[in-house]
């Protein structure tokens, strides 16, 4: 069974010094290289589908937007088309849309453990507090317009909190991919290095050994 990339800390790898260079620290070690490459897969794997999932979410944040400055043009339009008709002081006292009746609709989705969320207010009609002062056309196009671009700014802000999530993430990823990638691995390969040399050394050593002893028969 794999061990989590998340979760899982491999040991501190001692250094050159304090390494027995046995038979048995080679296997140990060659034992841990193994988890830690392990380890660095699945964070590697992890970032790269985080980046996907970036990209994917940023092109639909970026689709948002354009109808987003589109509905913020409209709405400037029709307010001041409003203002035309109603003057500005006329039109602060008109009633406003009511919200707090408006139901405000929330989905959450799970992403490798990350919860992004969708959200949306209801297609309801906009519905004055009271009844209009001056019921005029502009009026409900001005109303219609922020109460539509409202919607639209709520779910953008849903996609928005979830792009900070994922690359909140992957940052996080990045770092512990890295420190596996550029220091633990080289430090566990240049222990067993230095093991492998110190064994070569030794069976060297015995073979001269050998050697001298049956010449000494």
């Amino acid at each position: 069974m794999r061990r989590s990339a998340v979760t899982w800390a491999p040991k501190r790898v001692p250094d050159i010094g304090e390494v027995a260079a046995t038979r048995v620290a080679l296997l140990e070690l060659r034992d841990e290289r193994r988890l830690v490459q392990e380890g660095y897969e699945l964070l590697d794997e992890k970032r790269v589908m985080l980046a996907t999932e970036i990209l994917c979410d940023l092109r639909a944040h970026e689709v948002a937007q354009t109808a987003l400055d589109r509905l913020w043009l409209e709405a400037r339009e029709a307010l001041a088309g409003a203002v035309e008709i109603h003057g500005f002081e006329d039109l602060t006292v008109e009633p406003p849309c009511q919200l707090d009746t408006v139901l405000l609709r929330q989905a959450e989705r799970s992403f490798l453990g990350l919860r992004l969320a969708e959200a949306s207010l209801d297609a309801a009609p906009c519905v004055p507090a009271s009844p209009p002062v001056r019921s005029t056309p502009e009026l409900k196009r001005c109303a219609g317009a922020f109460r539509q671009l409202t919607g639209e700014l709520v779910a953008q802000a849903a996609r928005a909190a979830n792009l900070r999530r994922l690359i909140d993430e992957y940052r996080r990823t990045e770092r512990r991919a890295r420190a596996l990638e550029n220091v633990l691995l080289p430090e566990i390969d240049h222990s067993l290095r230095f093991i492998e040399e110190q064994l070569d050394a030794v069976d060297q050593e015995e073979a001269v050994r050998v050697r001298n002893a049956a010449r000494g028969r």
